[in-house]
């Protein structure tokens, strides 16, 4: 009887048990990714399809290495721990070095190869800064801001839709900015030669390393890593987590691959001002008469389905169809409910965080992605200008998080 007794009740909690949606999950991630990889291949190109599966690969990456760029500068900031922004360096060496012959050339695979290279101005500064001090009340720049969404963060979504709001807005005036003084592209490539800019490209990395290593010794007397929970074997590759190391290595990698098969590097918030460009377009609005969109290749990804544009494309494999949703599965970290419930403040700062990146990221041709990571491997004098301003931004932005109900 004592034995049946304890049977039912074992029963009985197993039934009241909350259930693992790692099946689910996995089965609507392989769907998502597998079916929009052939829908993409159907409907556009082998080459959107495979932009489509680097997007979710990418995602997989920042997720299972915990790549932050924003938690990077706000723990460097805060207590000198610069173990992310030394991996960004060697991230953007690896990507320099794989982007150089490519840029050289010129083309590969029968069509052209470009970096990001932009002018250098006022609005590069100012743009840069504000996208600094948002992605800080944002609590994610705007690759992590994708991949939160995608890892259970509802936080996420509020950012992204200032995101978009704020990109929207800076379209409708983006002339103005464009008319503030500033000077023509400058890539070291092209202003030292091939070898001498390369050259020039790793003195700078490494003076950022340099320097960050040597404010971390003096405040810890160390260098900081962060502890890795141990897996053994083979498990580890998709359950993580991943060192930071390993995750900069592959995002320099995948970098390199979108530049072949794009012919430009990897981007993000440009689809963001697409997305809020068809949104009012369902109001009776012409974004067309904006100065944004005066440009054919803009007016015509407006033109064209969403699916037509890579930046889009990459955006939705990194965020829903992505591997980072079949990691989190894996690695069970959806056992937890979402937490829809957030202190206002923290959703009043997560509008406004992504309400400034958005703005910021147009005026400044880019994010901490198409800007900072594809600037820099670009060889573009503009991605550094980008990473200056946008630190100090960050300076800005983390002593106001704690208005925001941030615990940093």
């Amino acid at each position: 009887m004592e034995m049946t007794a304890q049977r039912d009740v074992r029963a009985k909690q197993a039934a009241n048990a909350p259930k693992n949606p790692t099946a689910w999950i996995i089965a609507v991630s392989c769907f998502v990714l597998i079916g929009g990889a052939l829908f993409l291949y159907s409907r556009v190109s082998w080459q959107q399809a495979l932009l489509y599966v680097l997007g979710a690969f990418g995602g997989f990456v920042l997720y299972q290495a915990h790549f932050g760029f924003t938690s990077a500068w706000r723990k460097f900031i805060l207590y000198r721990q610069g173990e992310g922004i030394r991996a960004q360096m060697v991230m953007m060496a690896v990507a320099s070095a794989l982007f150089l012959p490519l840029l050289i050339k010129g083309s590969i695979f029968g069509h052209s190869v470009a970096g990001n290279v932009h002018e250098v101005g006022i609005a590069v500064m100012i743009g840069a800064f504000i996208f600094g001090i948002g992605m800080q009340l944002g609590d994610g720049c705007a690759s992590g801001t994708l991949y939160h969404i995608g890892g259970g963060d509802t936080n996420g979504v509020v950012t992204l839709i200032g995101f978009i709001a704020g990109s929207v807005i800076a379209t409708t005036h983006f002339d103005v900015w464009m008319r503030m003084p500033h000077v023509d592209p400058i890539s070291l490539i092209a202003s030292f030669g091939a070898w001498g800019g390369f050259l020039l490209q790793l003195v700078l990395l490494a003076v950022v390393y340099y320097v960050v290593t040597v404010m971390e010794k003096r405040r810890h007397g160390k260098l900081l890593t962060t502890p890795l929970e141990r897996r053994h074997g083979w498990k580890t590759i998709y359950k993580g987590p991943w060192s930071l190391l390993v995750g900069a290595l592959l995002l320099a990698l995948m970098n390199v691959l979108v530049l072949m098969f794009k012919g430009s590097p990897w981007g993000i918030t440009s689809a963001f001002a697409l997305w809020g460009a068809k949104f009012v377009q369902l109001f009776g609005v012409d974004p067309t008469a904006w100065a944004y969109w005066q440009d054919e290749a803009k007016r015509q990804a407006l033109a064209n389905p969403l699916y037509y544009d890579t930046t889009t494309v990459m955006d939705i494999s990194l965020m829903f169809g992505a591997l980072f949703l079949l990691a989190a599965a894996l690695a069970g970290r959806y056992a937890k409910p979402v937490q829809w419930k957030r202190p206002t403040r923290m959703t009043i700062g997560a509008f406004i965080g992504g309400l400034m990146m958005g703005y910021g990221a147009r005026l400044a041709f880019g994010c901490n992605i198409g800007a900072y990571f594809s600037g820099i491997a670009s060889f573009s004098v503009h991605g550094w200008i980008w990473f200056v301003f946008a630190f100090l931004g960050s300076l800005i932005g983390v002593k106001l998080r704690p208005y925001c109900a941030y615990k940093n």
